[in-house]
């Protein structure tokens, strides 16, 4: 069992700190990383849609501390309850048929009452599921973009689908940094999934997966998966999941590669945000140590042998993996999906590196409502895995 360790509020001089943050701060390094940003991505010939966004992104994560974050943001539920509201005044102005079918406000309490499953689509009628862990490194709640990510990249791809065929999303909402660290969100997903095959749902029609570090989560689940973890509950499986995904996922403590050198200055994240990060999830954490030395992938799957992954088509039969060619985590996305092929001959795996796009491009394009091209990919891919097997 875990143990949530809640900071204490902060205190009017820490609200005070803040404040002259967001004032005078943040601004003029809002102002340097988004100029940085336009500049080398207008060099690199890149479209500059987003890149705005990019550099917004890393004032957040590079000016703040969690606690600060969390307290000038909504959280996770709340984001979800005020955007389903708005979803569906938007579908009852327009008559939006299909839309009025499937959403509906629906939170499912998990046993250690800290954790809840939002639904996106009607579980009730729904023949296909997604388990969705979002990302935000580990301290940020899930966004907007995240929710129109799942409804149109998964939700509505049933429209597409035959007759009698719908999707409902299970979005996970876990305990942020600094309250809880690893493996607190492990147990947290695990209990999550628990719960959805206790409720019927066959592994064969549950695709699991996040962006980040709903990435890494997604790897840490699979790990338990298929290595129980001695501090979670294991989960056994009557067959194999029908896919996984990781979009941009944060899979080592290594900010050392080549991506993270060409990139930089261009994507939300640098390697002091990464850096930052992995303090949050992982510093104190004495078992971590002790579960690397022993070539133990939970925490970061990159950091060990790869044979960690090996047997890993007992648990999927389809992996998505995409990252940016303009993203600081690039080149762990791409060996965290090379060492599942190389390892699981069976298992299919897809990787895209588009050159074009940084870190979670799919979220920035839901938090622009747009059916860009990383939401057509993924509604692409989610089809082929439910419907084209």
């Amino acid at each position: 069992m875990y143990t949530i360790n809640r900071p204490p509020p902060l205190s009017a001089w820490e609200k005070v700190g803040l404040f002259f943050r967001l004032a005078f701060i943040a601004p003029l390094q809002a102002i340097l990383n988004v100029s940085r940003c336009l500049c080398i991505a207008a060099i690199r010939g890149l479209p500059l849609r987003f890149y705005a966004q990019c550099g917004i992104a890393r004032v957040i994560h590079g000016s703040f501390s969690a606690r600060q974050i969390q307290y000038f943001s909504p959280s996770t539920s709340s984001r979800y309850k005020t955007w389903m509201a708005t979803r569906l005044a938007h579908a009852r102005t327009t008559n939006d048929k299909f839309l009025l079918k499937r959403l509906r406000y629906d939170v499912e309490g998990l046993p250690d009452g800290e954790s809840s499953i939002l639904w996106i689509g009607n579980r009730r009628r729904a023949t296909k599921f997604v388990y969705f862990l979002h990302g935000g490194a580990y301290v940020v709640s899930l966004n907007g973009g995240h929710l129109e990510w799942c409804l149109r990249a998964y939700v509505q791809a049933a429209a597409a689908a035959k007759d009698g065929e719908d999707v409902a999303v299970a979005v996970l909402e876990y305990t942020l940094c600094p309250a809880g660290q690893y493996p607190v969100q492990l147990s947290q997903a695990a209990a999550g999934l628990a719960h959805l095959l206790r409720s019927g749902i066959s592994p064969r029609n549950l695709v699991i997966g996040g962006d980040s570090a709903g990435g890494n989560l997604t790897a840490q689940l699979l790990g338990h998966i298929l290595h129980p973890h001695p501090d979670v509950k294991a989960i056994g499986l009557d067959g194999p999941l029908a896919g996984a995904f990781a979009v941009s996922p944060w899979v080592s403590g290594h900010t050392d590669t080549r991506s993270f050198v060409e990139n930089e200055y261009i994507d939300m994240l640098s390697p002091y945000i990464v850096r930052n990060s992995c303090n949050y999830l992982l510093e104190g954490v004495e078992q971590y140590a002790a579960e690397r030395s022993k070539g133990h992938g939970w925490a970061m799957a990159v950091d060990v042998d790869g044979g960690w992954l090996e047997g890993l088509e007992t648990v999927t039969r389809e992996v998505y993996v995409t990252v940016g060619g303009q993203e600081v985590l690039r080149d762990q996305g791409i060996t965290f999906a090379e060492t599942i092929r190389t390892r699981n001959p069976r298992v299919s795996v897809r990787l895209e590196i588009m050159e074009n796009e940084a870190h979670d491009w799919i979220m920035l394009e839901g938090m622009a409502h747009w059916d860009g091209d990383a939401t057509k990919r993924m509604r692409a891919w989610v089809s082929d895995v439910f419907w084209n097997q």
